[in-house]
């Protein structure tokens, strides 16, 4: 009698530190395929992984040989990352594909990980941001157009094609070891910049606890978007302090600041839309995804900002 075979998903983003944890979760249980368009990753003689640009013929190869049950699609690109055109074709384009090649081939669940930048950061923003807040990022900054784009597309596909079971994901900010975003790279550092005057109130999940939410949102296939989030933010200057940082205070009037931040911390780039999230809080309400998932988060405030002390990255 033959095995049964086991579900088959396909996994994008490979190169990023949360996709990993994620296939480190799910690899005993499917049979995996890992994919994204920057680099080709080892992950292991088990699974196959690939470099493909999501708009190129050959990416609708995959869908014809390994006959996916399933998608998680982490291939977003940061606002750091790439000039703003190559993040449009890989955010929006590349996910149109994706979701089209899904629809034609049967797949039968889809989790999206999209951000809570999409909210967008104003003096006006309510306390607790639920699902149903307006996406106001796009009004605010040319950077984010692609991120709020990229969701709005999810949402049509989300409600256009009911069979594929989509779920997105808006995590606040993604911490801990591996992670290269903008924002663990200031918490790493020995010095940070604060905008005088202002320290809105953040929030903070581990990798390891946004990875268990994306285990947990594919196997339990509802559809909708839904918020993650801890109960618990601080405040940013308050963050650094317990992350050990130097806390570099610089005037909040642009154009000059992203100038001067990259001068003081010598960053390669850093993305302007950021220094609104400098100013005004931005806390998202994880209620929702934490009853509908039965999900919580294991790594509590004070081992994030441990970690970060205990691993200072030098100026």
């Amino acid at each position: 009698m033959m095995p049964k075979q086991r579900p088959r998903l396909l996994i994008t983003g490979a190169a990023g530190a949360l996709a990993q944890q994620v296939i480190s979760q799910l690899k005993d249980r499917y049979d995996l395929v890992a994919v994204d368009f920057r680099e080709q990753v080892y992950l292991g003689d088990d699974i196959p992984s690939y470099c493909i640009d999501f708009n190129k013929r050959v990416f609708e190869d995959l869908f014809r040989r390994y006959h996916f049950e399933g998608v998680i699609h982490l291939g977003r690109i940061q606002s750091s990352q790439l000039t703003r055109m190559r993040r449009y074709n890989a955010n929006v384009l590349g996910t149109q594909k994706l979701l089209d090649l899904s629809h034609k081939y049967g797949i039968r669940r889809v989790v999206v990980l999209s951000t809570y930048h999409v909210y967008g950061a104003v003096a006006y923003n309510p306390a607790l941001i639920d699902e149903g807040a307006p996406l106001k990022a796009a009004g605010l900054s040319a950077d984010l157009v692609d991120s709020v784009e990229l969701e709005n597309l999810a949402n049509i596909y989300l409600w256009r094609y009911p069979d594929l079971n989509i779920t997105i994901l808006r995590p606040c900010n993604i911490v801990g070891p591996g992670v290269r975003n903008t924002m663990s790279t200031l918490l790493a550092s020995e010095r940070a910049p604060v905008l005088a005057g202002f320290s809105p109130m953040m929030q903070f999940i581990h990798i390891d606890d946004m990875a268990d939410a994306l285990v947990l949102a594919y196997q339990k296939p509802v559809r909708g978007v839904f918020n993650v989030a801890p109960e618990d933010w601080v405040a940013y200057q308050h963050a650094l302090k317990l992350c050990g940082c130097k806390r570099v205070l610089l005037p909040s009037v642009p154009p000059i600041v992203p100038q001067l931040i990259l001068k003081t911390l010598n960053l390669r780039s850093f993305p302007s839309y950021l220094l609104a999230f400098f100013k005004y809080p931005v806390v998202i309400d994880g209620r929702a995804f934490a009853r509908q998932f039965d999900f919580a988060p294991r790594r509590p405030l004070q081992e994030i900002f441990r970690y970060y002390r205990d691993n200072k990255r030098p100026v």
